[in-house]
């Protein structure tokens, strides 16, 4: 472990510091980090609230956000910190969603949020603890619990999102929140003009996005190697996908994530999926990247 690198002693992640100067957690059980380690807070401003056009939005009287797994709230952060700047009088309602209220504190308990400005931070804190905030401009839940359940109320009471920041570890990961049938949910709480930003590519996730009725483009990721998501409802314009993107989505690898019940386990998802896969006709991923790559370096 980097001498930058260290054990945060109330719950065993590890913080790291990413190439913007940021720190982020680094989660034992999921394997992964929780943001791009070339730069956390670049990851949350440009991969989540550029991308999902907040700063344009934000210049409308109202403005709705859902974040989908608020993790240490650093994207609920860049995007108050961005409404602030474009328009303190926007009304702001935002709906965040987490599993693990422990990764909150130790986010604040670490100072990890002092990039933000002052009054965002106190914001942060104020939900680390009590789970809402209110102001004449500001109405900020974070709900705790399985996204898949606590968003169910959101979506029977017709609840809309103007952006969506989907954020979940990914699909390997955590399957149960790329399937078919969450993003049919999420969808349910997305504005006809909305937009949904993830930072994910992966062929299975377009897949799913595809089949719950959105329409992706792709934007490239800022400190990645790969491009981002964003996929709306509406028939509006979106950057297209390469034609190595679209063909990704004719081969097995595009075999979506399910979960019917939207309460299975990823041992259980995962086996359904690689079940799917072993029987299918699709054109094996492995044959499409060795295409692109002889493309390539033709």
């Amino acid at each position: 472990m980097a001498d930058d690198d260290y054990k945060n002693s109330s719950s065993g992640l590890t913080i790291e510091l990413t190439g913007d100067g940021s720190a982020t957690f680094y989660s034992e059980e999921f394997g992964e980090h929780f943001h791009c380690r070339h730069g956390a807070y670049t990851d949350a401003q440009r991969n989540y609230v550029d991308a999902a056009n907040i700063p344009e939005l934000a210049k409308a009287e109202r403005l709705s956000i859902l974040d989908v797994c608020y993790g240490l709230g650093y994207n609920t952060a860049a995007a108050l910190d961005t409404i602030q700047q474009v328009n303190p009088d926007c009304q702001v309602t935002i709906r965040a969603l987490e599993i693990n209220v422990t990764v909150v504190r130790d986010a604040i308990a670490n100072n990890l949020i002092h990039h933000w400005t002052p009054h965002t931070q106190q914001i942060l804190k104020t939900l680390a603890t009590e789970q809402s905030y209110k102001s004449p401009t500001l109405d900020i839940q974070l709900i705790l619990g399985d996204a898949r359940q606590t968003l169910q109320p959101l979506a029977a009471k017709g609840w809309q999102a103007d952006a969506i920041l989907f954020d979940p570890f990914s699909p390997p990961r955590c399957p149960q929140l790329w399937t078919v049938e969450f993003f049919k949910l999420t969808a349910q709480c997305l504005a006809e003009s909305g937009i949904l930003a993830t930072y994910s590519c992966a062929a299975a996730v377009r897949s799913a996005m595809g089949l719950a009725g959105l329409t992706m483009g792709s934007l490239p990721g800022t400190g990645r190697h790969w491009p981002c998501t964003v996929a709306t409802k509406a028939q509006r314009p979106l950057p297209d996908l390469s034609p190595q993107e679209q063909e990704h989505l004719q081969t097995r690898a595009a075999i979506p994530y399910r979960d019917p019940t939207l309460a299975a386990t990823a041992e259980a998802i995962m086996a359904q999926r690689q079940q799917e896969q072993q029987e299918s006709k699709l054109e094996p991923t492995s044959a499409w990247r060795r295409r692109w790559l002889t493309r390539q370096r033709g």
